[in-house]
């Protein structure tokens, strides 16, 4: 064993309690991941409350004011902050991936345990380059290989990734990963198409079923809930990405616009900070086409967390949704949901719950037959809403099955102290 590793062993050997790092894209406005990262905070003080924690993520300064523990910035370099011209950016940018490494390794170096939660970090659904998240994947589970620390991949997104360094970069990382767990069967699959062995990973539903379902307001009867998303394609699709997004917009208005000349409410929801600009797109359109629309009738506001974006779900009858957690947010409230899905694993989750009639490919989105799935979705509602909560119920219990997992995984000392508690003959008292 190396010297370097010896030290990094010995750091942390003389802390008591177990340090435990968040790692991820966090923080950084997205709030299915933000939600991930709640679940996975639950958990840990539910059943570990004694570790240390801290994150390595996109948004240090969100997650520490948000959910109260330190946090440091992922990644060195970014474009907003380092304003360089053509021919500085490529240097500050190769600077930023070294800086990147020792940054990464020192954190790691720290703990004893590293949790990934959720999360699509090993798929390619949107545009993304090999120096983004796959990097900063392969940076942690090498570092953590290293040094002895435990990285766990709990329930991650994964697809199979044709971009040759991409896809080393991200099989090698779960390769080096102590722990992987999966939130369905194709991302499994996937992994193991791309030559993972996966013989010893288990599948589990997305972390955020574990999460409370907020009742929220009771808003307008009949009004229906669009999920938004910035859709720019797929990691493929670069070439085409503006005119993607613009047919996508275009093909939203024009199915909000039947529902309101139909009497229909609208909500808009949001799942990013970036699809902010979407919704502002359509709200302009849509009012500059039907001025006398009231405040009742279409309705936008932001969310900065998840349990926001239920709350507002919560107020609506029925959904249709892009963005992957939109979608899985809906389910969990029971509410009839229409997927416009981006990628497989929204076949799958929507199949999972009984609703494998209502996906809609959004990048070959027809305003007529969605029309025609929204009125078949709402003339089953009842019994539809009857099954997501019978699902929901049962997903709920696979989650706490894994968190279960986790603990013998990765904190066998405090689980072998609390099964010897357990076990202890009563003391008897003094006579």
């Amino acid at each position: 064993m190396s010297a370097l590793c010896q030290a990094g062993r010995r750091t942390r050997a003389t802390t008591v309690a177990p340090r435990v790092g968040l790692f991820g894209l966090l923080g950084q406005g997205n709030v299915g991941n933000d939600g991930s990262l709640e679940a996975v905070l639950a958990y840990l003080n539910a059943e570990h409350s004694d570790v240390i924690l801290d994150s390595l993520c996109s948004g240090p300064e969100r997650v520490t004011a948000q959910y109260g523990i330190p946090a440091a910035r992922l990644c060195w370099y970014r474009s907003e902050r380092h304003r360089a011209s053509g021919m500085m950016a490529l240097p500050l940018k190769t600077l930023g991936k070294a800086i990147d490494a020792f940054h990464t390794a020192s954190w790691v170096r720290r703990h004893d345990v590293v949790i990934v939660p959720g999360m699509g970090v090993l798929e390619a659904t949107v545009p993304l380059r090999p120096g983004q998240t796959p990097y900063w994947m392969f940076l942690l589970c090498a570092s953590a290989r290293l040094f002895g620390t435990k990285v766990a991949l709990v329930s991650v997104g994964a697809d199979v990734i044709r971009q040759r360094l991409t896809r080393w970069l991200i099989i090698t990382a779960a390769r080096l990963a102590h722990y992987r767990s999966y939130r369905d069967t194709i991302s499994r699959d996937a992994m193991r198409r791309m030559g993972l062995n996966t013989s010893g990973d288990a599948v589990y539903p997305d972390v955020c079923f574990s999460l409370p379902t907020p009742l929220g307001e009771r808003g307008v009867a009949g009004t229906v809930g669009i999920g938004v998303m910035d859709y720019l394609g797929g990691n493929d699709d670069r070439r085409q990405a503006d005119e993607i997004h613009a047919s996508y917009v275009e093909k939203i208005e024009r199915f909000v616009l039947w529902l309101v000349d139909n009497g229909r409410p609208v909500r808009l929801f949001t799942g990013d900070v970036h699809d902010e600009r979407v919704v502002q797109k359509i709200l302009t359109e849509l009012r500059a086409q039907r001025p006398d629309l009231g405040p009742s009738q279409l309705i936008a506001e932001p969310v900065s967390s998840l349990d926001e974006l239920m709350r507002q779900m919560a107020s609506v009858d029925t959904i249709i949704a892009t963005r992957f957690h939109n979608v899985l947010c809906a389910l969990m409230l029971a509410k009839p949901t229409l997927s416009l899905g981006y990628a497989t694993k929204h076949d799958v989750l929507m199949a999972d719950m009984g609703l494998s009639e209502f996906c809609h490919p959004v990048k070959s989105m027809d305003v007529a037959r969605l029309i025609e799935q929204f009125t078949e979705l709402e003339s089953r509602s009842g019994q539809l809403r009857q099954t997501m909560t019978e699902r929901n119920a049962a997903k709920a219990q696979l989650v706490d099955h894994q968190f279960a997992e986790l603990s013998s995984v990765l904190f066998p000392g405090a689980e072998a102290a609390r099964t010897a508690a357990r076990h202890k003959p009563a003391s008897i008292g003094a006579r």
